[in-house]
């Protein structure tokens, strides 16, 4: 098909990136705004045609680009819901208000979110919120965790 691309997509449901139907693309530190005229599930990936893009030729233009949604586009949470990336760069304490680092990323094991916590050394912990996540406060970008130390 031509100028159709493979997309990696990040969202929960793989398929929920085709409801955007404009995106902005992020390559070499550039954002540019392109309006996504079809997309289907292809295999275990998505694929895609964007507008303006008509060949292969343009298509090679788009690798390693990474899609950017704007925060307004995006759905509201409920109480006590997140998105990832309001979560990373927030300082990790204990109750104890041990400082474990920051929050580098997180990533999905299937039974629940892990969160990567990088300071003196790298910590992984679960992100289950009431039992080892014990406090967000995105004002104060901070989270307090129920974590041993020694983990």
């Amino acid at each position: 098909m031509k100028g159709w691309v493979k997309v990696h997509s990040f969202t929960s449901d793989i398929e929920s990136i085709l409801k955007y139907k404009t995106w902005q693309l992020e390559s070499d530190g550039k954002i540019s705004e392109i309006k996504l005229e079809a997309g289907q599930k292809h295999g275990k990936g998505i694929i895609a045609k964007l507008a303006a893009v008509d060949d292969r030729d343009d298509a090679a233009k788009l690798i390693k680009a990474n899609i950017v949604i704007l925060r307004e586009a995006l759905p509201e949470l409920s109480q006590g819901e997140y998105y990832w990336h309001d979560l990373q760069g927030l300082e990790v304490f204990n109750a104890d208000g041990k400082r474990y680092g920051v929050v580098d990323h997180l990533f999905e094991t299937g039974a629940n979110d892990v969160m990567v916590v990088k300071g003196e050394k790298e910590i992984l912990i679960p992100f289950v919120q009431g039992q080892y996540i014990q406090q967000i406060d995105l004002e104060n970008k901070t989270i307090r965790v129920d974590w041993p130390e020694e983990l």
